[in-house]
């Protein structure tokens, strides 16, 4: 018998990768690769786009270590007018209550098949296959109140005399925090409980899956009940199965219980996209999981690594867009180098999102730098390094205007991302939001306060008729990212929005429920009737303050080298610098003090020769540089 696990603990997501478990069990050793659909497709890829994008991986990517390609969610869901992520009644379901493809998008699974052809034809190319799945049970299959499968007998279950149905186990009261219309947890101390979980995952091993990436099931939706389940039944499959869990929304800085025990890949951040503002935030939770020790710390049978998302760079959609790659990402090289940088020195699993059949040659060379990926897969004592300084650039370098100073004194610079929370309509900080009228037809609701030089953050307002038109008026009213778009804010309390999502129409399709109904209260504060919560606006900093303009972080490779990351979070180019005798600080078995190094700087590919004092180097703005420092 053999296991592979994997868990995604936190949004920041966490992902624990996996491990194979036989009488001698193998652990996994180093942070895994492959391509994930979510960035380029959202949840209406379909067979033929999913096969030739396994193609192209085999051809071009298999040679640098991707091995996994990944099915990401609703792959069961119909894609008709209607379907929507949140909404109901669109799923594929069989007699038991269990997901399976849908036919129309995935032709290959009629007659009971699944995923089995598609399976068979990823690993025909030496790839791995990986799916998304989410919490418990469909509230699909609790309405239908199917039947359980027990998989021992083959027959529906039945304990204590009695049939035992969907509506027995399914808690209702525990639906999936972001799309409560979908999903909820289901009571693991029943048998009957037990029971369904069980024949989700024998099934996913009958169809020769892979990976699973099981989503909603940490942060503010924990369940580690059936986190737990389920790697007990992953360990007693005939298969190994590589085995994410994921948070599906955002929790505390610090881990609410440590379940790195029980999988092997754990996500710490999520729903990241190609923003700055997103790249930014995770210098804080990968800094924290380094200190906690959680980089390659040992896992049930495996190792556990930390899990920064996929990387949206290359060919992508829009979340909730509902529609296939058409734009490329919107970093800049220098911030996706940056990216790339921090995911290999904090040995991030690598998960490429791009559309992989236009991969083009900056985008591949990006993601098979051999440094990069030596970095992830081999480096150790990987850790944010603070003995850093940062010297401002003047824009007119005949001022000779700088400014010089320690990272850990003070703040040398931030970026300014806004992003839509949830909080009790009590807090002080709700009542801000007013009319502003743009013509007899339209109005928007502002929120009162500008982010330095930002415009303030505006939201379109309409109320829905009975008939399901929309029309200016007052009273309830949607909230809409563009008067152009018909995506409308949901009241759910845990999805972070980003600013930058309202003009890509990241919300929900508008429709007449009532989590998307908001009003406006005379003290300036809007109200979601559905949930009771208000809404609020926050900024980025909260993520990337205190941290300063400047971080940097270091790591030992398998021969000695030392690498060192110095990043520019400034909107101005920053020479960044260390001293060679700091190194000894972060790495206090290295005896620097009166050594020279000699280096070399990735992204630029200068080789700087003998280096006796320190290293130093002129970093554009969001971007960063990579030393390999050989100190004999």
């Amino acid at each position: 018998m053999r296991i592979q696990l994997l868990s995604s603990l936190f949004l920041f997501s966490f992902s624990s990768y996996r491990y194979r478990v036989s009488s001698q069990p193998e652990h996994a050793s180093f942070p895994p690769r492959g391509w994930n659909s979510y960035d380029s497709f959202d949840w209406i890829l379909s067979e033929v786009d999913f096969l030739q994008s396994a193609e192209k991986i085999s051809q071009r990517l298999q040679p640098y270590g991707y091995e996994y390609a990944v099915i990401d969610y609703l792959w069961y869901r119909k894609n008709v007018p209607g379907a929507y992520p949140n909404s109901l009644g669109f799923d594929v379901i069989d007699e038991w209550g269990r997901l399976i493809p849908d036919p129309d998008r995935w032709p290959s699974s009629e007659d009971g098949k699944g995923f089995t052809e598609v399976a068979q034809k990823v690993q025909s190319v030496g790839l791995k296959l990986g799916i998304h799945v989410m919490r418990g049970l469909s509230r699909q299959a609790y309405d239908a109140n199917t039947p359980i499968l027990d998989t021992t007998t083959g027959r529906a279950y039945e304990e204590s005399g009695r049939l035992w149905r969907a509506k027995d186990i399914g808690i209702t009261e525990r639906a999936c925090g972001w799309m409560p219309h979908g999903f909820m947890s289901v009571n693991t101390k029943l048998g009957a409980g037990r029971a369904f979980l069980r024949s989700l995952y024998e099934q996913y091993a009958e169809w020769g899956v892979d990976f699973v990436k099981h989503d909603c099931v940490f942060g503010n939706d924990l369940d580690v009940d059936e986190i737990t389940f389920v790697s007990e039944v992953l360990q007693k499959l005939s298969r190994p199965i590589l085995y994410s869990v994921s948070p599906g929304v955002i929790p505390t800085p610090v881990m609410e219980k440590d379940i790195s025990g029980l999988v092997n890949m754990y996500r710490v951040t999520g729903d990241d996209w190609d923003t700055w503002g997103d790249v930014a935030a995770h210098f804080d939770v990968s800094r924290d999981f380094a200190a906690a020790n959680k980089i390659g710390a040992k896992g049930l049978l495996g190792r556990s690594w930390p899990d920064l998302d996929m990387l949206p760079i290359g060919w992508l959609t829009d979340p909730g867009s509902g529609r296939g790659p058409y734009r490329m990402s919107n970093l800049n090289l220098d911030e996706q180098k940056t990216q790339m940088t921090l995911w290999a020195m904090a040995r991030s699993p690598i998960m490429f999102g791009g559309d992989v059949r236009r991969l083009d040659e900056t985008t591949s060379n990006l993601i098979t730098n051999p440094f990069i990926l030596e970095i992830n897969s081999f480096s150790t004592n990987n850790m944010e390094f603070p003995f850093v300084t940062g010297t401002k650039v003047s824009a007119h370098k005949t001022t000779n205007h700088s400014r010089r100073l320690r990272r850990s004194l003070k703040e040398v610079g931030t970026s300014h991302t806004q992003f839509l929370g949830f909080t009790s309509c009590n807090h002080p900080k709700v009542n801000g939001w007013s009319i502003k009228a743009l013509d007899q037809d339209l109005d928007q609701i502002c929120w009162k306060e500008s982010m330095r030089s930002h415009e303030p953050l505006c939201l379109y307002k309409r109320i829905l008729t009975s008939d399901g038109r929309l029309i200016s008026n007052q009273g309830g009213f949607h909230l809409l990212a563009s008067h152009e778009m018909e995506f409308c804010l949901d009241a759910s309390p845990r999805k972070k929005r980003t600013s930058k999502e309202f003009n890509s129409g990241s919300f929900s399709p508008c429709r007449s429920d009532a989590n998307q109904m908001w009003e406006l209260s005379n003290n300036g504060s809007l109200i979601s009737s559905y949930s009771g919560l208000c809404v609020t606006v926050k900024s980025i900093d909260a993520n990337v303050g205190n941290s300063g303009g400047v971080r940097s972080w270091i790591a030992t490779g398998r021969k000695g080298e030392i690498y060192v990351a110095l990043f520019n979070l400034n909107s101005e180019k920053t020479v960044i610098s260390a001293t060679i005798s700091d190194l000894t600080k972060a790495l206090p078995g290295k005896n620097l003090n009166a050594t020279s190094c000699f280096g070399r700087e990735v992204w630029s590919g200068k080789d700087f020769g003998e280096i006796k004092d320190s290293i130093s180097m002129e970093v554009e703005m969001h971007g960063c540089a990579l030393f390999v420092l050989n100190c004999p």
